[in-house]
């Protein structure tokens, strides 16, 4: 433990001293001692790099999914607590210049490969995931995410891996296969959930659900469709769906909450609602799942056994 916190204070400092350039030269007011700062075409300018250290406080380093390319490139992974659980997890990269330390904006991560071996069956599957990893700010393009929703934790039943494909200024790289290992929630959180149209198997993916606080709150989820091949990640499904939900207190006589909307499909594939949770505890977050036509394919009864537990 004592080793990561050194790596991630490292990182710190090599946050301030990347992309230490602008189309204007040296940004005035920025001094940083020991470094001599020069333009480099690669970089993000001295603004956007304090503006990369200060999301760096913000998320913890996964030292197991870091790696090096040709011995000129750093590619560090992080993720909001430097580790993973049962469910949706953000993951962001940065590539960094050894030699300098200045962050590169233009990388790819690709071909995220999430993959548990089922022991007593010794047979493989995926798991959900995002898109390629993108900039998804445009203060934050040396920051790259995207995301992975496990949808079992590690257990004596059975362990995860994660591969990636890295490409830096032409270099490429990657992880192939580290173990990474991946938490149970805790007692009253259940953030992801399976239903069945005909043969197909999807699922729903709840996002940052620690963000909830009583009142309104934004809503989303991805639906994600399992892949033919067990061992392929599986993508977000094509198919349009709407989500009707039911937020229920079960601990005070399952009492419902008013002005909430269903979740429907955004323009990046997500589907976003509004839920209303108007005190602290156990919700239980029943879902009905309608295809384009609006005809029923999954829950739908009154307290639907298709739910999301989330406590605030």
């Amino acid at each position: 433990m004592k080793k990561v916190k050194g790596l991630f204070l490292v990182l710190a400092v090599v946050a301030l001293t990347a992309c230490n350039s602008n189309d204007d030269g040296v940004q005035a007011g920025i001094e940083i001692p020991g470094i001599t700062i020069t333009d480099d075409i690669d970089c993000c300018s001295a603004e956007e790099a304090l503006q990369v250290y200060k999301f760096l406080q913000t998320v913890k380093i996964v030292p197991e999914l870091s790696t090096e390319i040709d011995g000129k490139y750093n590619v560090f992974a992080y993720t909001t607590t430097g580790s993973f659980h049962n469910g949706y997890n953000e993951i962001f990269f940065v590539a960094t210049k050894k030699a300098t330390g200045n962050y590169i904006k233009n990388f790819d991560i690709t071909n995220i490969t999430p993959l548990m071996h089922m022991v007593k069956m010794d047979m493989y599957h995926s798991t959900p995931v995002g898109p390629d990893a993108a900039s998804f700010n445009d203060g934050y393009l040396a920051v790259k995410r995207t995301w992975v929703s496990f949808v079992m934790n590690t257990s004596e039943a059975g362990s995860w891996t994660l591969s990636y494909d890295a490409l830096v200024l032409g270099s490429k790289g990657g992880i192939e296969k580290k173990d990474v290992v991946v938490n149970a929630l805790p007692d009253g959180q259940t953030w992801l959930k399976s239903f069945k149209v005909d043969d197909a198997t999807y699922y729903l993916s709840l996002v940052n659900p620690l963000d909830f606080k009583t009142g309104t709150n934004t809503i989303t989820a991805y639906v994600s469709k399992k892949s033919a091949k067990a061992t392929v990640p599986y993508q977000v499904a094509e198919e349009t769906f709407t989500i009707d939900i039911d937020p229920r207190m079960p601990d005070m006589g399952n009492h419902t909450s008013p002005n909430n909307t269903s979740l429907t499909k955004q323009a990046d594939g997500s589907y976003s609602g509004t839920i209303n949770l108007t005190m602290t505890g156990l919700w239980r977050i029943h879902l009905t799942v309608k295809d384009a036509d609006g005809n029923i394919v999954a829950g739908g009864e009154e307290l639907s056994t298709l739910y999301w537990d989330v406590t605030i």
